[in-house]
């Protein structure tokens, strides 16, 4: 372990979010970071703007070297993907090492709080911006709430990691700046939440049909879908009066339904198909999935619609121009992917949908609180983050969701006693909340809170 005047950071994962990660805790003179990736050259791209940053290769698949350079460091903070989260805890349980990630607390992951109790380690989690920023303001309005006697009836939550509206000029209204696998399969996620008393369920098959417009603020045309299963949440926020609790997606309007339409023409399918080889163009491709009499556009769109079942005809044209666009339908010949159907279209997406130069993101995170006070009248509050990116510095979400685990971390880094709790954590206390969100907004990352003229429309 590091001296007590040096403390040693472990970074895994050189994505957009770790620059704003790495540059707010090379703040701190006592801070020495590693950063470890697959590849050396893209941690050594990142690591070459921070003095006190230095890059290594690390393959988070070897227990080997996890377990090597987990035990050199104070602190590890996991950015790779959630299934690796666990073989990290596993190493950092051996050194006694603590963690921090800014991913969902797993099933498999809770599994290990005893033993990084035991460890005597904190294992932080849910410090992005969903989960994170999220989590922060809504334990703050319900604590606030409830200190005047009030009451949480209805609690919702929708979040968008989605381009700007200047910037959403592709038929998705979508662009990818994390991996196009991910963001398409969090679409196809079943979900779970509380309406009116009742635990409602939706598979992923249906989860896109469920998308309904949804207000946020003037100058956007949003739709909302759930997400995951927001019922724990009614607990983990200690809203246990409350009827309705849903977290959910944010989309513009024909996003889900197109994504819809991928998924039932089976774009979305994720195993392995013998058949699909290099050398097949595009419209080979969509024959063989959709069974197409020939590869000719008309013979493909024909049996396109019989399968998509389409609600009218200019549903049809929007997505079928659409499928157009992304030269899907077309004779070029595709770069087939993992040997599968969803690699090969993200791989054209990915090509086609990512941001450009000078372009934005945006980040856009509600919630709406249905409060009954004491008296049996009834106030609708919003908290709400709308967040632009900066072309010349960062993304919005590689700040929100960076800046915040770089808070997290300093925090458990100097022990304070909110955020030092041994086992498997998630900010979902008041003294841990504060404690991060005063600190973030001095980063310019926050909630504006605010009565509402209306309620929910969802």
């Amino acid at each position: 372990m590091a001296s007590v005047d040096l403390m040693k950071i472990l970074v895994l994962g050189s994505g957009m979010v770790a620059p704003p990660c790495l540059e707010y805790l090379s703040r701190n003179p006592k801070n020495q970071i590693t950063l470890g990736c697959r590849t050396l050259a893209a941690a050594e791209k990142f690591a070459a703007r921070f003095s006190n940053v230095h890059a290594i290769a690390l393959d988070a698949s070897s227990e080997a070297e996890l377990d090597n350079h987990i035990a050199d460091h104070d602190v590890v903070i996991s950015l790779i993907p959630y299934n690796h989260h666990v073989a990290v805890i596993k190493s950092a349980i051996k050194s006694g090492t603590d963690v921090v990630t800014t991913s969902y607390v797993s099933d498999a992951m809770r599994e290990l709080d005893e033993d990084a109790k035991r460890a005597g380690i904190t294992v932080l989690n849910e410090v992005g911006v969903d989960p994170g920023v999220d989590h922060l303001y809504a334990v703050k309005k319900i604590d606030e709430v409830h200190a005047k006697g009030g009451k949480v009836l209805e609690f919702y939550s929708y979040c968008g990691g989605l381009p700007a509206p200047d910037c959403a000029d592709n038929p998705l209204g979508f662009k990818f700046s994390w991996s196009p696998r991910g963001a398409l399969l969090s679409q196809r996620n079943s979900a779970m939440y509380l309406k009116d008393g009742s635990i409602k369920e939706i598979s992923s098959e249906n989860l896109m049909a469920t998308a309904a417009p949804y207000y946020v603020m003037d100058g956007y045309d949003f739709v909302a879908y759930p997400n995951r299963n927001s019922f724990p949440f009614r607990e983990f926020y200690n809203i246990p009066e409350a009827h309705t609790v849903i977290r959910g997606s944010l989309r513009y309007k024909g996003n889900p339904a197109f994504v819809q339409a991928l998924a039932t023409l089976g774009w979305l399918e994720q195993d392995n198909k013998e058949w699909l080889k290099d050398g097949l163009t595009w419209a080979e491709i969509q024959q063989k999935v959709v069974g197409a009499p020939g590869t000719d556009e008309e013979s493909i769109i024909s049996r396109i619609k019989e399968v998509a079942q389409f609600p009218n005809t200019a549903e049809a044209e929007r997505i079928i121009a659409g499928m157009r666009w992304m030269g899907i339908l077309s004779s070029e010949k595709a770069t087939v992917i993992g040997g599968n159907l969803l690699d090969t279209l993200c791989a054209q997406l990915e090509k086609l949908m990512s941001f450009g130069s000078g372009e934005r993101d945006l980040v856009m995170l509600q919630h709406k609180f249905v409060v009954e006070w004491e008296n049996g009248n009834s106030e609708t509050f919003t908290s709400t983050l709308e967040l632009l990116g900066d072309p010349d510095r960062y993304s919005a979400m590689a700040l929100s969701v960076g800046v915040t685990c770089g808070i997290a971390t300093q925090l458990l880094i100097d022990r304070h006693p909110a955020v030092r709790k041994l086992g498997v954590q998630a900010p979902y206390t008041k003294d841990i909340c504060d404690a991060i969100r005063n600190l973030l907004e001095k980063e310019g990352v926050g909630m504006i809170e605010k009565k509402a003229e209306f309620g929910p429309t969802q």
